[in-house]
């Protein structure tokens, strides 16, 4: 079982000294640091467990640490120290998501059970996890993998809308699962029974799309060679999902504003109307509302398809699914390829959790899938997961386009990559590194302690 990992912060030398000793006596991995913005850093470069930081500090309080370490790993538990404890400053942070706080001076038989009580919750919901996961059932809202407040409010939506007829936008990045939102809604539907079609508008050249939606008759182009029935007819009775609503060209806009508006559709090469009962589904990660402002989508078309919009959130927005999700796809590809792969370590896990996934769940499920087929171990480590992982994270921190990270993130990380760059080029002489950079040796110093550089 790995070390229980606890980080420091606080400003006052011989507190922060003391606590250090003790925690480090009793077998416990300890990181020391003065401020918050250097805790962070240290919580980014290495698998935390628990955070105990001061409440009044020069550069950020207590508040500020707790929300920056929820945001970069919401699984990281944070406990507040302070001399000047009052019931609203504690029900502020409980609200906030502390885990507890402590008033000085610390009673250290206190926060031994404290952290304890810490270890005891982590082991607590990680089986939690795995029961959840047993008990979870393909394409139902409740199996959908999630514990986030962002999906739950999805999930109640895509639940209130299943019962009506009322035509559906999932929208969100791709790979956020948008297929999957809308065959739940279809299953908790009264067209349970009846076909869930799926067209992808982006998969199809445009010259054979009609075809594909509405059907064709025999001899209605070349190479019709027979009657087909489209995508519509295949689904009367119960649900198509139109994945990709933003590539479908003008003029065949036209004819599914028709199918929705009326519920009839025409074969190419017939002037047949016929009647479909079908209840439509859509999904996009194009923003319709500036393509409909340059002419490139239907305002009428546009309406007729959000009646209600479902926004699926980016995993980055969701981090504390991917525990879940991590556990669900290591048992689903354990089991597929017959290895006896247990979980995931923590310090992998802490690395997924600090990735912002551009690529989304199906992302995250590729990455799994290929540390189950390359993993030796009974679980999945830091050296199974891609090598270019930490190396994209940190690529986004130089990016001025890309801000997702804070001013003070990227300017600590084009500093620290200055140093290493110093450093390598002098093989590892701080000394000549400093007159690289134009500083002092102390300054170098300094810097490389703050920045956890080793």
């Amino acid at each position: 079982m790995s070390t229980f990992s606890i980080l420091l912060i606080d400003d006052e030398p011989a507190q922060l000294q003391s606590m250090k000793s003790f925690l480090s006596r009793r077998g416990f991995q300890v990181f020391a640091t003065d401020n918050g913005p250097d805790g962070l850093e240290i919580a980014k470069n290495n698998p935390i467990d628990l955070v105990l930081t001061d409440y009044r500090m020069p550069e950020w309080s207590g508040a500020e640490v707790l929300d920056n370490i929820k945001e970069l790993n919401p699984d990281i538990e944070v406990v507040v120290i302070t001399a000047y404890g009052s019931v609203e400053d504690a029900v502020s942070l409980m609200k906030a998501g502390a885990y507890d706080y402590l008033n000085k001076p610390i009673d250290l038989d206190e926060l031994e059970s404290l952290i304890e009580r810490v270890r005891e919750k982590r082991q607590l919901v990680r089986e939690n996890r795995q029961l959840k996961e047993q008990l979870q059932e393909r394409y139902k809202f409740e199996s959908i993998i999630s514990q986030s407040g962002e999906m739950e409010d999805v999930l109640n939506t895509a639940a209130r809308v299943a019962n009506s007829k009322a035509t559906v936008l999932v929208r969100g990045e791709s790979g956020t699962g948008k297929e999957l939102i809308a065959r739940a809604i279809h299953v908790a539907s009264p067209r349970r029974a009846n076909p869930f079609v799926v067209i992808n508008i982006a998969a199809l050249p445009e010259n054979l799309l009609e075809s594909e939606l509405f059907g064709h008759e025999k001899g209605a182009f070349t190479g019709a060679s027979e009657m087909r029935i489209g995508r519509f007819e295949q689904a009367n009775g119960g649900t198509l999902f139109i994945d990709e609503v933003g590539e479908i060209p003008l003029p065949v806009q036209v004819k599914l504003l028709r199918a929705i508006q009326f519920g009839q559709i025409e074969r190419l090469g017939s002037n047949k109307s016929i009647d479909v009962d079908v209840r439509i589904i859509g999904a996009t990660h194009r923003d319709l509302e500036e393509m409909m402002e340059q002419g490139e989508f239907r305002e009428d078309l546009y309406f007729r398809m959000n009646v209600v919009a479902i926004q699926v959130p980016p995993l980055r927005k969701r981090k504390t699914d991917i525990p879940l999700l991590v556990d669900h796809f290591i048992q689903k590809y354990a089991d597929e390829n017959q290895k006896s792969i247990q979980g995931i370590t923590r310090d992998a896990l802490d690395e997924l959790m600090k990735y912002d996934f551009p690529g989304n769940v199906r992302e995250l499920q590729n990455i799994i899938e290929r540390a189950v087929v390359m993993s030796r171990n009974e679980q999945i480590t830091l050296q199974d997961l891609p090598q270019n992982l930490k190396a994209a994270r940190q690529s986004n921190q130089f990016n001025p386009h890309e801000l997702t990270a804070s001013y003070e993130e990227k300017m600590q990380a084009y500093e620290r990559a200055m140093i290493r760059e110093a450093l390598e080029q002098s093989d590892g002489n701080q000394s000549a590194a400093a007159r690289l950079l134009g500083i002092t040796e102390r300054h170098i110093r300094s810097r490389i302690e703050r920045l956890g550089l080793k």
